[in-house]
């Protein structure tokens, strides 16, 4: 079913409210102050049935120049704006400012309704309606429907709605990103429910019974129940104005500016890369740092404009620029947002969000600034090769790429085929869908045999880097699924040999030279002199003396080339004797079946110190298995 929603726009006093009522049968002044003051200052909501299916929801905004950021938050989510001008007074500055907000969110449909007919005659109507006419060219209401109405008497109603029900009729299906969002607009208690939230549901679908997160606080909540249109629902989705109750929050946990959606999609963000429009009748230029209100949402913060690369805007100019905000903001690439002066308040511009998880830059430097032109203008492929090329090789989940990119999610996993097919981008987590940039993915590999070679030159004499160390150095502390592919890959392009604890470049040979060659020989001689009684390493320490790190790294050398064999940590045999005792003791083994260690002694001479730790070393190599107090052979398969 299609879901419309319309917000009126206009200035104070204009009508507005008894319009919507004549329409809708509604009256959207809920509050006392409203009553008595006559003027909406809140939000009013209503829903109009559409003829050909499907149902209107009906925004009724504030015209009051000190409650236009209530109108701000009205405006967002609306399909289309029925711009509200009093007859007997023509356009006012709310008109304007209104008009200029609403072309910053980027609505694009409407209709004019001139109110008040009834207090005006035929002659001033016309003059009016011309003045009007000429005032909307170049906006994006040239050639709305203009049409007279009074609330009084009864006049034109019919026609205004007939218009509505065609431009409800003609605007297409609202897009949907897929992702649960709604910007809350009021909060209140109900009693024997507690708290409720509402809001125009932007994206999505929400269920009773449904985990949601409240953001940017982060807490999570039960629905407990929906309501749209007054209506109790199992479920709401994009387009359609919701009322939400909560079970389990207090109504103080609770803002106008919040955003419900489902758990674990959305990062508050206090950096914003965008592009933006200062209005031609912003007045004066904006500086750099200036200080402004900043509306997205329904959320209003204060904010500083960088801009990237110029110290002051002009009205009328257009730039790429990064906003600062003194509270978080839940966004999404790819939305609107208004920006309000800090003193005196009004609408100076906005524009369009980029990324709304951007990251401190001095300066629009030439690839920052080709990022955003392409965030901007560019296709859903070319949007999602940018975050994820900002992302690194951390890479991104695809909820949240959908997010930063401002994909809708349906269209995700297409985009994301067709780039790994072209090798743009490789999943390195299918049941996380996570998503990394191919050319990150290349610049790790390369930066791992960098590290590995920085490695072997500052360690000669090691067979290889410890895989937690170079994961850690080399890829930041890579994700372990990441770092291993990339690995795995290296082996199978035969740039590097790895075994399960450490990594060397596949052209790497240890060469002793010099004195370390001298202590090699020395070593070896020690051993293999020493048969199978061997000293254990720290007497060998002892009897060459120096620097027992050098000790180390040859024995270490020696231990890889496979002239010494490590029995226990502290004990280390020559291969020789030890391969001669091997074809002994399984000759021996042939003959009699079994062994034990006093016939391991008559076989070696060896006392207990080294029979215990030779025959376990043989059980470990499998060469014989241990049966009660006795070895027999391994079988062999």
């Amino acid at each position: 079913m299609k879901h419309i929603i319309l917000g009126t726009a206009g200035h104070v006093d204009h009508g507005k409210t008894s319009l919507v009522k004549a329409l809708t049968g509604v009256d959207t002044d809920r509050l006392k102050e409203e009553k008595e003051r006559g003027i909406t200052i809140e939000l009013g909501f209503a829903s109009l049935p559409l003829k050909s299916g499907g149902s209107l929801g009906v925004v009724d905004v504030p015209g009051h120049e000190k409650f236009v950021k209530n109108m701000v938050a009205g405006a967002t989510g609306i399909d289309f704006v029925l711009l509200v001008i009093a007859a007997d007074e023509g356009i006012m500055p709310q008109t304007s400012e209104h008009l200029d907000i609403c072309t910053l969110l980027g609505i694009r449909n409407g209709i004019i309704a001139l109110t008040k007919t009834d207090l005006v005659d035929a002659d001033w109507l016309a003059l009016v309606r011309d003045d009007v006419r000429q005032f909307m060219k170049a906006t994006f209401l040239d050639g709305a429907p203009i049409i007279p109405v009074s609330a009084v008497s009864g006049q034109g109603i019919a026609e205004l709605s007939a218009a509505i029900e065609e431009l409800a009729r003609r605007i297409g299906e609202r897009g949907d990103s897929g992702l649960l969002r709604i910007p809350v607009d009021r909060v209140f208690t109900m009693k024997g429910f507690g708290s409720v939230v509402t809001g125009t549901l932007v994206s999505g679908q929400v269920t009773v019974g449904d985990t949601v997160e409240v953001l940017p606080q982060r807490i999570h909540a039960k629905v407990r129940g929906i309501q749209v249109h007054n209506d109790a629902q199992q479920s709401a989705g994009a387009g359609q104005r919701t009322a939400i109750n909560l079970q389990g929050l207090e109504r103080a946990a609770l803002h106008r500016g919040d955003v419900v959606a489902h758990p674990g999609i959305f990062e508050p963000s206090e950096r914003l890369d965008v592009h933006l429009e200062f209005l031609k009748g912003a007045g004066r230029a904006l500086r750099n740092r200036a200080l402004v209100r900043f509306h997205t949402g329904t959320s209003e913060i204060m904010a500083r404009v960088i801009l990237l690369d110029r110290e002051e805007l002009k009205p009328g100019e257009r730039v790429y620029a990064q906003l600062l905000l003194e509270a978080p903001v839940v966004a999404m690439g790819k939305d609107r947002f208004v920006i309000r002066s800090y003193s005196p308040i009004r609408t100076v511009g906005g524009g369009e969000i980029l990324d709304p998880d951007a990251v401190k830059q001095k300066k629009a430097k030439d690839r920052f600034a080709a990022e955003l032109e392409t965030l901007r203008t560019g296709t859903e492929a070319e949007r999602a090769a940018v975050i994820l090329g900002r992302a690194a090789v951390q890479g991104l989940a695809a909820s949240r790429l959908a997010v930063r990119a401002g994909i809708p999610l349906a269209g995700l996993s297409r985009v994301l085929k067709d780039m790994a097919e072209e090798k743009t981008v490789i999943r390195i987590d299918r049941e996380e869908t996570r998503i990394v940039s191919f050319p990150a993915y290349q610049r790790l590999k390369e930066e791992l045999l960098k590290e590995i070679g920085l490695y072997h030159q500052r360690q000669p004499l090691k067979e290889g880097v410890p895989k937690e160390e170079l994961r850690v150095t080399a890829g930041h502390e890579v994700e372990s699924k990441l770092f291993n592919m990339a690995l795995k890959e290296l082996e199978n392009e035969k740039k590097i040999l790895a075994d399960r604890e450490h990594v060397r470049l596949a052209s790497h040979r240890v060469d002793l030279k010099g004195n370390l060659g001298d202590l090699g020989g020395r070593i070896e001689k020690i051993y293999r002199d020493a048969g199978l009684a061997v000293p254990s390493v720290k007497e060998v320490m002892e009897a060459l003396g120096g620097k027992k790190s050098e000790v180390q790294s040859v024995l270490g050398v020696l231990l890889n080339e496979g002239v010494l064999v490590k029995v226990t940590e502290e004990l280390y045999v020559h291969s020789g004797p030890l391969n001669r005792l091997r074809e002994d003791y399984t000759a021996a083994l042939a003959k009699a079946g079994k062994a034990t260690p006093a016939t391991f002694k008559d076989l070696t001479g060896l006392s207990r110190k080294y029979i215990i730790p030779l025959m376990e070393y043989f059980d470990a190599t499998r060469l014989t298995i241990r049966v009660g107090d006795h070895r027999t052979l391994r079988e062999r398969r």
